[in-house]
């Protein structure tokens, strides 16, 4: 399982704290149990064959299968444990409604839920996994892309009907702007989609609160450059999108954490939900 996830006989060897040739022979022998050939190799690298690959779907499951039951007969084993970072939005509106799902799956995984700054920079440190809104992870996490998002002007359906339902740039130079303040680019975005790069608010304001900027708008404070996604989950009659316009966001939802923390029971757990579940 390790050298599926890792990729490398060495990586997977450091980990069993093995010799790379004592794993070499576990494999080989595995492969001779089988009748079948499992991996390709080049240097430390190894990837499935067509065969190893089919062998790996067959046999994953059983493991996990088996491993769900010791636990749901057993009075002995201790809690699962993850710390999970996760913007406060993405949990109010798309994680915990569904959190029932996962307890009843696994009841013994439990989550520490950290809502704080810089969670990706966190991650492999004081979280275990992420889910954070990137225009792309750093390359040195194993990442799954939740979704993809369209870009929308969402205002209080006064202020919609004041505007109109046709952009004017004087009419929308007297507004206020709500910003994200780790979405710059989405208004980037929306100016240029909509010929108005050179469109100077009477005021932008920053926030690091997508359920405030939501609140901020329905309140009338403010024009909030936000995600299609964010407006109708919400589910908040006060508000509506200004304007139509198809404007791809930069940004997207990602699942992050370290490609080693896939071995470690909590993590892959939740990782294995996520992917799978409909959020």
């Amino acid at each position: 399982m390790r050298t599926v996830r890792l990729g490398s006989a060495r990586a997977a060897a450091d980990e069993l704290s093995l010799s790379p040739s004592a794993l070499s022979r576990r494999i080989a022998n595995l492969e001779e149990f089988v009748g079948k050939k499992l991996f390709t190799r080049a240097r430390q690298a190894m990837q499935l064959t067509d065969e190893g690959h089919a062998f790996y779907e067959a046999v994953a499951p059983q493991f996990e299968a088996l491993a769900r039951a010791v636990e749901s007969q057993s009075d002995n084993l201790s809690l699962l444990r993850l710390h999970l970072g996760v913007l406060p939005l993405f949990g109010s509106q798309r994680l915990f409604p569904k959190l029932g799902q996962l307890r009843q799956l696994h009841p013994l995984l439990h989550i520490d839920i950290d809502t704080g700054p810089h969670l990706e920079d966190r991650v492999g440190d004081t979280l275990d996994a992420a889910i954070i809104l990137s225009r792309g992870p750093d390359r040195s996490l194993h990442a799954v892309r939740l979704d993809e998002n369209k870009v929308h002007a969402i205002v209080s359906r006064d202020l919609s009907d004041k505007l109109g339902a046709e952009p004017d740039m004087k009419a929308l130079e007297k507004q206020t702007f709500l910003i994200h303040n780790e979405l710059p680019e989405s208004y980037e975005a929306w100016k240029q989609e909509m010929g108005m790069r050179d469109l100077d608010p009477a005021a932008i304001d920053h926030y690091d609160s997508g359920q405030l900027m939501l609140e901020a708008a329905a309140q009338g404070l403010g024009i909030a450059i936000m995600h299609d996604d964010h407006l109708k989950r919400a589910s908040d009659n006060r508000l509506t999108e200004l304007f139509e316009a198809e404007v791809d966001s930069p940004y997207s939802y990602w699942f992050v954490c370290k490609p080693t923390a896939l071995e470690e029971r909590p993590v892959r757990l939740f990782h294995d939900w996520l992917v799978q579940a409909d959020l």
